[in-house]
């Protein structure tokens, strides 16, 4: 009787070393498991934050003389090179970029033309400076932002009513008016973002602060008045900002 306990025991024993055996062998066939590393999240650029820059462009003003007793004194058009500096904030939500902006730039758009009403004279326009503060409004594609803008603007000028060339009366004027806009902007770092814009100025006729030319003051040519000057600017120009905030400087 014992001797069959011992053998059933034994019997036992080698059956389960098989059977585990036999497991340990599968599962060293069965190729380990796989794991895919984590996908890595890149955040989106924002156009959230502050930005400080420089831009060059071109500038076409049309100026229309006008004088208080005598009327209309004739038009002329200068162009010329522009360059200045702007800063300002944007806040985006979704894909809606809201800002402000302001900028200044120099310039030297030089005309002179002849008077209409006294052809010996002819009057000069000598357009100096632009600034602006302005609303932005845009939508965003991700690094690329199509805006427009609207707000105030203000014009430097000297004018001068000229006979054989010298100046017979002059004065210079800051004069305010309005602007519009619109632009494209692309980040191409996260701190580093381009534009090209067009912007449109008007300035109203400013007797007040424009040429006082007296019959004695110009030579006996006529009556004169307050002579004002109503400017209509054009500009195209492009530029660089530096980015501060979120995801920048």
């Amino acid at each position: 009787m014992e001797d069959r306990v011992k053998r059933l025991l034994l019997a036992s024993v080698a059956a389960v070393a098989l059977l585990g055996g036999s497991a340990n062998a599968a599962d060293l066939a069965r190729p380990a498991p796989i794991y895919a590393p984590a996908p890595v999240l890149v955040p989106l650029f924002t156009w959230t934050g502050c930005y400080v820059g420089g831009n060059v462009g071109g500038i076409w003003a049309h100026n229309d003389w006008n004088d208080t007793i005598v009327g209309d004194f004739g038009t002329n058009t200068g162009s010329g090179a522009i360059g200045g500096v702007q800063g300002g904030c944007n806040y985006q939500f979704g894909a809606w970029v809201w800002g402000i902006q302001g900028d200044y730039d120099w310039t030297n758009a030089n005309n002179t033309t002849g008077n209409v009403i006294f052809p010996a004279l002819t009057d000069q326009t000598q357009i100096k400076a632009l600034g602006s503060v302005t609303g932005r409004f845009g939508y965003s594609w991700d690094r690329f932002l199509a805006y427009a803008k609207g707000g105030a603007a203000w014009l430097q000028s000297n004018y001068n009513v000229q006979f054989g060339g010298a100046n017979v009366v002059t004065a210079s004027s800051t004069n305010t008016g309005w602007t519009v806009g619109v632009g494209g902007e692309y980040a191409f770092l996260n701190w580093l973002t381009g534009f090209i814009e067009y912007d449109y100025y008007n300035f109203r006729n400013n007797n007040s602060n424009a040429l006082v030319c007296t019959p004695a003051v110009c030579g006996g040519f006529g009556p004169f008045g307050n002579v004002g000057v109503t400017t209509n600017v054009n500009v195209i120009k492009a530029g660089l900002n530096f980015k501060f905030g979120p995801g920048g400087f």
